[in-house]
């Protein structure tokens, strides 16, 4: 398994395009956000506020990196090989996270590092934990990511990917309070995880730990469900 995982760490820095494009178009938006807020002060685009909404945001580029990263393994007939290894079912979802947790921390510390360079303000242990209870949601993007690639083309990912990563977007309160979008956006909002990760990163940053259970364990939750949705999408693509 971590023989498999090595190749596809160098399978994944084969296109740094989309490493680059990850990590850039966040930290493009975080800077035009704060830019906004020097000239029309508004809480919501202050540092602070925006860091962990922008970082939740770059995971979904994960979901799409990894999603596709599988598509390409089936229409290679890769995978279809690797299906004669002793490998388990799990061993392969495992194998294709792995090489994605450092591009997770990349993205996060290189996000709050430039929130810093704008003018964020935090203790030290805030900062960290902030970006420790973002994991989850992490995780839970590569678990998706794996779901996706297994059940579907290339093609069809592209547009499932670009809907999920505009509702997810929204749906997190990234940049929009969802109390604007009215009561059944901010319903379905609070069902899904990416808002509770948002505003526990949030909280912690201005040193409020008070909301820990109410938002951490629906993080830790869907994690969980896709870990086993990814392993159930692998389980069937195993049986064709």
């Amino acid at each position: 398994m971590l023989h498999f995982a090595i190749r596809n760490r160098k399978e994944i820095f084969r296109d740094p395009l989309s490493i680059i494009l990850g990590i850039a178009l966040p930290l493009i938006l975080l800077i035009v956000f704060t830019t906004i807020e020097k000239n029309a002060p508004l809480d919501t685009f202050k540092a602070h506020n925006l860091v962990p909404g922008l970082v939740v945001f770059s995971f979904s580029f994960l979901t799409m990196f990894s999603a596709l990263l599988i598509a390409k393994d089936k229409q290679t007939a890769l995978l279809v090989r690797l299906f004669a290894s002793p490998l388990k079912v799990n061993d392969y979802v495992v194998g294709y996270t792995i090489p994605m947790i450092p591009l997770v921390i990349l993205q996060t510390i290189i996000c709050y590092l430039v929130a810093l360079a704008l003018g964020m303000s935090v203790e030290l242990i805030d900062f960290l934990m902030s970006m420790v209870v973002l994991l989850p949601i992490a995780i839970m993007s590569i678990f998706f990511g794996l779901f996706l690639g297994a059940l579907f083309t290339d093609k069809q990912i592209s547009g499932i990917g670009t809907i999920y990563i505009t509702l997810g977007s929204f749906l997190s309160g990234a940049w929009v309070d969802l109390s604007l979008l009215g009561n059944k956006f901010g319903e379905i909002g609070n069902y899904l995880p990416f808002v509770h990760a948002v505003e526990l990163s949030r909280d912690i940053l201005i040193g409020d730990y008070s909301t820990f259970s109410e938002h951490f364990w629906w993080t830790v939750a869907y994690a969980i469900i896709l870990f086993i949705c990814a392993i159930f999408a692998f389980f069937q693509l195993r049986k064709r």
